[in-house]
């Protein structure tokens, strides 16, 4: 539980939609806000990839209508990511190959994307961190768990669209060099196409072998310690202290800083 001089304080505010937090935040002098989501998680081939993101407080207006990555249509995600990108007062991506997520584990991998992508944010270095449904520790600064957080606070739900669409970018690339499994279409998800790709061809080097689906196809038993993502419940992640915030060399920045 945080102090109680770096918790948000209890205040009565007139409803904004998905910028209330935001205001409350930054109204308290605990800003700026950036909010923090990942795409891929639960793919079984392709990266994942982490995205940060502080907005604009007077952007509310501007980005009416940015909401979850998932609700959007492919064309609304890159109609949205070209007005985040351009508006935010920060970004950054973090892209985290299928092989690290193997050795580390899906939510390892993820927990210290959700790091890297914060300690990016340079150009407007956050006060407080908002992150989507479970909590995360070692920002170097106070944050929150926002159940449903894609769709409830704007800041969270931009950086939902800059890793989305920037894995989807990824997926379509990787289906010219590996045309056989479809990834344009399902972008490494378990559909029906992919699994049967997946057993007519074998996986190729951008599957996650720690996934169980692959490493039964693969021939393999699934790697001491390592956990299939949709094995394990969201909210019996707690707060993967495990992780070793000095080992993040194989995670690429794609982009940072506002405007790129």
């Amino acid at each position: 539980m945080l102090p109680d001089g770096l918790r948000p304080p209890r205040a009565i505010v007139r409803d904004a939609g998905s910028w209330t937090l935001q205001s409350v935040l930054q109204r308290y002098g605990l800003g700026p806000v950036a909010g923090v989501d990942e795409a891929g998680r639960g793919a079984s081939a392709g990266p994942l990839v982490v995205a940060s993101c502080v907005l604009r407080p007077a952007d509310a207006k501007a980005l009416d209508g940015l909401t979850d990555s998932k609700l959007l249509t492919p064309a609304a995600r890159e109609y949205w990511y070209g007005r985040i990108t351009k508006r935010a007062l920060d970004l950054a991506v973090i892209v985290i190959p299928a092989a690290e997520v193997d050795r580390r584990g899906v939510h390892v991998a993820n927990i210290e994307g959700m790091r890297r992508a914060v300690a990016a944010l340079t150009t407007a270095p956050p006060g407080y961190v908002l992150t989507d449904g479970f909590r995360v520790r070692g920002f170097g600064r106070p944050a929150l768990a926002v159940p449903k957080g894609d769709q409830v606070a704007a800041c969270i739900a931009a950086a939902s669209v800059l890793a989305k669409v920037t894995r989807d970018r990824i997926m379509t690339e990787l289906d010219a060099v590996h045309g056989e499994y479809g990834f344009a279409v399902h972008k490494g998800y378990n559909t029906p196409d992919h699994d049967a790709a997946l057993r007519a061809h074998g996986p190729c080097p951008e599957h996650r072998f720690s996934f169980a689906n692959v490493a039964a196809v693969a021939g393999r038993g699934l790697p001491t310690g390592l956990v299939h993502n949709e094995a394990v419940p969201e909210d019996e992640f707690g707060d993967a202290d495990e992780v070793e915030p000095d080992r993040w060399e194989p995670m690429e920045i794609v982009t940072g800083g506002a405007g790129r």
